[in-house]
């Protein structure tokens, strides 16, 4: 292909500096958390190399050493290729060897010059795809490395957050059980319930939505590690994804082991469609408990006002006093983009024509994205919003009185027909149900408290039975 220049500082070679030529698209190079899990990856296939004895073990410490390095990213700088290029991630495979193999190379030269014997240095010379990418294709190191990043993400990030924030949610739900407030459905006054009852189930959806991201972290165990070009394992060793797994799970505590079928593995990206989807799940759900609570605390006088956030900064330029639920817009404006994430892995994972998927680079982004940002809202959400919600007990009475709703319960006194026009009639005067009952003569006086206990309401069974 003629020759490129790179320039003298960088540590990467000509392959590199040509996908930095060809993908000038977004500026947006892998993060953090995917660099490192390449690199631990490269690390443990040196290391398993020199035990099968197919790399010597002079270059391959040095290729471990080297890609410790990378991992613990002391040498980030060095990967600024676009996430938008070659769709199996070959472009990055090859920046990690060629960084890889002139960091080995760097150190032998150190040790050769030190012990005065230049020739020993060549030698052990490290070629970034002879020995640092041994055993190996970007076809199933790649998808490994997603997996390994996406994997450690889910524990590291986004569970401890969820849990924090289904924490916070339950102890606001223990918090306001003994207040009763007005039920809502399609946005309209519906029978009673517990303001706790409201945030319990919010408590709930997180709490099972870190069941699902779980469930769908798991699938992420098995690694397409063996498979090498095609899915045929052509130029490695029968045992050399295995071993190299082994090492990868005992760094990082997490199971990991070879797909039982590498032509899925690599063909597919069905593990990762599945995560997306459960992100998606979390993203709706936490959407739903911050768009509830926004709505829950509106006003402070002409919304429903029940609750009241924490006030964190001034929410108007113009309007002295107003403060907005920022927090809650923050979570819901991630949530949206955690949707999107969703549909790109989706139509990402479509493209597995025959033996290999070619939207890798854009599926992990958008993952470890997602992750990310969903860990990061929930724990803002939950630090600058839910744990410093107080409850209003004096709106909620005041708004259920006036609830014709209540009139559910006189069902079982005076049946449906007669209950909806003591429910209509309240709603058209404005008047609470208890004295359009009162006023009618419906119901015996006796029996009228035990028919209108809000309380009862708020708890399964048939009134008066």
């Amino acid at each position: 292909m003629g020759e490129v220049r790179v320039p003298a500082d960088a540590l990467y070679g000509a392959q590199t500096q040509r996908a930095i030529d060809n993908f000038p698209i977004s500026g947006r190079p892998f993060g953090r958390r995917f660099i490192e899990a390449l690199g631990r990856l490269k690390e443990a296939a040196a290391e398993t190399n020199v035990e099968l004895g197919l790399v010597s073990a002079e270059r391959g410490e040095a290729i471990a050493a080297a890609s410790r390095e990378v991992a613990e990213g002391r040498w980030d700088e060095h990967f600024p290729l676009d996430i938008y290029q070659t769709g199996s991630g070959t472009s990055t495979n090859m920046n990690a060897n060629e960084v890889i193999a002139a960091l080995a190379n760097r150190s032998a030269a150190g040790s050769a010059g030190t012990a005065g014997t230049a020739g020993a240095a060549a030698a052990a010379r490290v070629h970034p795809n002879d020995h640092v990418n041994y055993g190996q294709s970007s076809n199933d190191i790649i998808p490994t490395a997603i997996h390994i990043a996406c994997r450690a993400a889910i524990r590291d990030e986004l569970v401890p957050s969820l849990g924090r924030l289904q924490g916070a949610l339950a102890d606001r739900a223990r918090d306001f059980d003994g207040i009763v407030k007005s039920g809502r459905t399609h946005l309209m006054d519906a029978t009673p319930v517990r303001l706790g009852q409201e945030f319990g189930g919010y408590a709930r959806q997180v709490e099972k939505g870190i069941e699902r991201v779980e469930r769908a972290g798991e699938e992420l165990a098995e690694v397409a590690l063996g498979g090498t070009a095609t899915g045929s394992g052509i130029n490695t060793h029968p045992e050399f994804a295995s071993r190299t797994m082994v090492r990868v799970a005992a760094r990082y505590g997490i199971d990991f082991r070879e797909a039982e079928d590498h032509f899925e593995a690599q063909g597919a990206k069905d593990a990762c469609v599945s995560l997306a989807g459960a992100l998606n799940t979390v993203a709706a759900s936490l959407m739903k408990v911050a768009d509830d609570i926004r709505w829950l605390a509106s006003g402070p006088t002409s919304g429903i006002s029940e609750i009241q956030l924490p006030a964190v900064q001034p929410g108007s330029s113009i309007m002295p006093g107003k403060v907005n639920p920022v927090i809650c817009e923050a979570l819901m404006m991630v949530c949206a983009r955690v949707m999107g994430n969703a549909t790109t892995v989706t139509v990402g994972g479509q493209r597995g024509n025959f033996e290999l998927n070619v939207m890798m680079p854009v599926i992990a982004d958008a993952l470890l994205e997602s992750i990310t940002l969903l860990g990061n809202a929930a724990a803002v959400f939950t630090d600058r919003c839910v744990a410093g919600i107080t409850a209003r007990p004096e709106r909620a009475r005041e708004l259920l009185e006036r609830n014709p709703s209540i009139a559910t319960a006189l069902n079982a006194y005076i049946g449906y027909d007669k209950a909806a026009v003591v429910a209509k009639k309240a709603a058209s005067e404005g008047r609470s149900v208890r004295e359009v009952v009162e006023e009618m003569g419906l119901i015996d006086p006796d029996e009228l408290d035990e028919a209108l206990d809000v309380r009862q309401m708020t708890e399964p069974g048939v009134p008066g039975s």
